[in-house]
């Protein structure tokens, strides 16, 4: 072996079942993989562990703690090839954090299942829909972690995305989305709702999977609207809306001018539009440039159906 190459594609967060929680479990979410944004690393043996590249200082620490993890002898020399933009909603530290993680473990020969990389990456301790966005692609669902535990939530479903079918994704020039001690605040000053909690899942079950069990892009596409409405008021207090203040406008222009389902990625301010063709999809992104007005920027991406790819050369 001389090196490994792994690419794992940005993820849409689509929501959390329970984010306040009051059981044995909280959170609980689901989410789809885009083909782009990626991270992109490639790693091959080396006397020292030395990483260059985008997000250079946050790959090395991952790579640190997975060369304990994994039991590398020597070192790794990481090249970051590629990196998501940082917090705008699509997972990009969580997205490098596996990619490194899933790099080292080749480089020792190893194949862990998909705890054992969240574990060893420092992932998944609230939400797990980066990593099995990252092991399966398409669209997942999981079931929350346990109060107390460290374990990685479960796979609950996960469907593959109609090849038609396409994201209009925009990031516009704005402040970024919550994340780290500010994300942390955010949660702790949720409280228990479970009639939000129990209206979230009643959708997800009875007519946003049935919508794309049955590839009904018009139900698919409402009930992740609405979806994305609720799982927002949750957030408000948080967040200073449903959505963030940059992205309430691009959400209600997105579904004015043709999207048939949109939403927030995470904190934002990333925002998306599923379409049900390549050509409605350019035609939206031609007419949310002109929403943008050059305050951000547009672009249309497909879903992905095959997760993180490792190459070994």
């Amino acid at each position: 072996m001389t090196s490994v190459r792994v690419e794992a594609p940005a993820r849409l967060h689509l929501g959390m079942l329970d984010a306040a929680g009051g059981g044995t479990r909280r959170f609980g979410g689901l989410g789809v993989a885009v083909t782009r944004p990626a991270a992109v690393v490639e790693a091959s043996p080396s006397a020292e562990l030395a990483v260059e590249g985008p997000d250079a200082e946050r790959a090395l620490a991952v790579a640190r703690a997975c060369r304990d993890a994994f039991g590398l002898e020597g070192g790794a020399r990481i090249r970051v090839l590629e990196a998501i933009p940082p917090h705008v909603g699509l997972g990009s530290g969580t997205k490098l954090a596996l990619a490194v993680a899933a790099a080292i473990a080749a480089l020792t020969g190893q194949t862990p299942e998909p705890p054992a990389i969240a574990r060893a990456a420092g992932r998944a301790s609230r939400s797990a829909v980066g990593l099995w966005t990252f092991v399966l692609g398409g669209l997942v669902v999981e079931g929350g972690v346990r109060t107390g535990g460290a374990r990685a939530a479960p796979l609950l479903a996960r469907y593959a995305m109609p090849e038609d079918w396409h994201c209009v994704l925009a990031i516009p020039s704005a402040d970024p989305g919550l994340s780290g001690p500010a994300e942390e605040e955010a949660f702790a000053g949720l409280r228990p709702d479970p009639t939000h909690a129990a209206l979230i899942a009643q959708l997800v079950l009875t007519s946003l999977l049935p919508g794309l069990a049955d590839r009904d892009l018009t139900e698919f596409g409402t009930a992740l609207t609405r979806l994305q409405r609720l799982v927002g008021e949750a957030f408000a207090p948080a967040q200073g809306g449903v959505f963030h203040p940059r992205a309430d406008a691009l959400v209600e222009a997105m579904l004015r001018l043709g999207a048939a389902g949109v939403g927030q990625s995470s904190w934002g301010p990333a925002v998306y539009g599923v379409v049900g063709s390549e050509e409605a999809g350019r035609e939206l992104v031609s007419r949310m440039e002109t929403e943008l007005a050059g305050g951000g920027r547009v672009e249309l991406v497909r879903f992905d159906n095959r997760g993180a790819r490792v190459e070994v050369r």
